[in-house]
């Protein structure tokens, strides 16, 4: 007979694999939710469930709502939608990078290690960039650690290379103009 102490060690061993599943399975639908809203025009949340489910992804619409919520999705109108949903931080991230992209040069290079990204930028800009960065509100940043000439840029679980550096280019276009 196996003691009980050994049943509870195997039930919170499984209890923490499923959680550790359902949380990938949430950031990648809340990726998959910031793409679909960056690059369609959706107006509702029946609309944008139909395409998840398309995909692959099970949710109830109350889940979907929590999403929602999370990402700070927000309704603008639109002259052929109505309303249709957009992620308010990305047209004023811009706007901020634009006024002050002065201030953000410097950047030298971008490079992966370990499913991360290091800036290398000019002596003392890495703590005003990792700042910008920190702020711009994205998603796919879970932080970063800056020095005098280098930031560590950590990316959140399932965010790829290509996810960083399209981040980058779009949400700081002045400052990464000038990386290869």
């Amino acid at each position: 007979m196996t003691p009980v102490w050994i049943k509870c060690i195997n039930l919170h061993s499984e209890c923490i694999n499923i959680q550790i599943a359902l949380m990938k399975n949430r950031n990648e639908r809340l990726m998959e939710i910031r793409r679909l809203i960056g690059n369609r025009n959706i107006s509702s949340q029946e609309e944008l469930m139909r395409i998840l489910e398309k995909q692959g992804y099970e949710m109830t619409q109350a889940t979907l709502s929590r999403d929602l919520k999370y990402l700070k999705v927000a309704k603008m109108p639109d002259d052929k939608e109505g309303y249709v949903y957009i992620l308010p931080d990305k047209d004023q991230a811009v706007e901020e990078v634009e006024l002050s992209g002065q201030g953000l040069s410097g950047l030298i290079s971008l490079d992966f290690a370990q499913g991360m990204a290091i800036l290398r930028t000019l002596p003392g800009h890495a703590g005003s960039i990792a700042y910008t960065l920190d702020n711009l509100g994205a998603y796919e940043i879970a932080g970063t650690i800056a020095g005098d000439d280098t930031i560590l840029l950590i990316p959140r679980d399932g965010v790829s290379r290509s996810d960083l550096a399209n981040l980058l280019k779009i949400r700081m276009p002045g400052l990464v103009s000038g990386l290869n």
